[in-house]
């Protein structure tokens, strides 16, 4: 066991991804929904390789999508995906933990599967309501409480090398977040995601891909595997117990 807290990678294996991110290119369309069809900036806050952007974009053919994201090797893969909405996207490379180095504010944030990984959610929102105009719409889907709780579980027997690297909140620590950033008409819930993969390879590639990343990544390339398949063994089977987080709100 690690006796150290390394510091969050930025960079994801894009190409992998982005081939096995079903289940959030799935959950991002019912997120996009709740979007203001008159939005014409908007920010996608963690683009990734592109998929939930393309609906994005298809859904609101008039508007223009700020696609960003702290991973160059995500918008690299997103800028191939959306190569044909040319003029209608441009792509920032910027960490959603410091200030956003956007030209002019949006009317619209969406998110997707991404604020999990920002430790200060309070200063996130902060930082997201600085970029947005008044009255403009945030709508995002992360990590909530409960969320895949088989997998902790299955990293304490193990020994976790990085405990507390994901935000998982309560509705209500985040509601109340959100207003002293100064949302309003804000709604906050959870909703349970139990998500089944296929047995082996498939399931192994997508918990070394996405779930278990940073934990792979301090390993040596020949124990990564089996660290992988250690933890999968310990779960109940080749599924996840998701539970997302919903916000919807908008800024005063």
């Amino acid at each position: 066991m690690l006796g150290y807290l390394a510091p969050m990678s930025r960079e994801w294996d894009a190409v992998t991804y982005d081939r096995v991110a079903d289940p959030q290119a799935r959950w991002g369309a019912g997120v996009i929904g709740r979007l203001d069809p008159a939005a014409r900036r908007v920010l996608d806050a963690g683009c990734g390789s592109g998929r939930v952007t393309e609906q994005l974009l298809d859904r609101l053919p008039e508007a223009h999508v700020v696609a960003l994201d702290a991973s160059a090797q995500m918008l690299d893969a997103a800028c191939r995906r959306l190569a044909r909405y040319e003029g209608r996207v441009s792509f920032v490379n910027a960490d959603l933990r410091e200030p956003l180095p956007l030209h002019e504010p949006v009317d619209a944030i969406v998110s997707t599967a991404t604020f999990h990984w920002v430790p200060d959610h309070p200063a996130l929102f902060r930082r997201l309501a600085a970029v947005l105009v008044p009255g403009g719409q945030l709508i995002a889907q992360y990590g909530g409480a409960g969320n895949i709780a088989s997998i902790a579980r299955a990293l304490a027997v193990i020994g976790d090398p990085l405990p507390g690297r994901w935000t998982y909140p309560e509705p209500g620590p985040e509601r109340r977040s959100l207003l002293d950033a100064g949302f309003v008409d804000v709604r906050v819930w959870l909703q349970p995601e139990p998500t089944a993969f296929e047995a082996g390879e498939p399931f192994e590639t997508f918990l070394a891909t996405v779930v278990l990343r940073e934990h792979v990544a301090l390993l040596p390339e020949e124990e990564r595997r089996d660290f992988v398949r250690s933890v999968a063994a310990l779960l109940p089977g080749p599924s996840l117990d998701y539970v997302r987080l919903n916000v919807v709100a908008r800024l005063r």
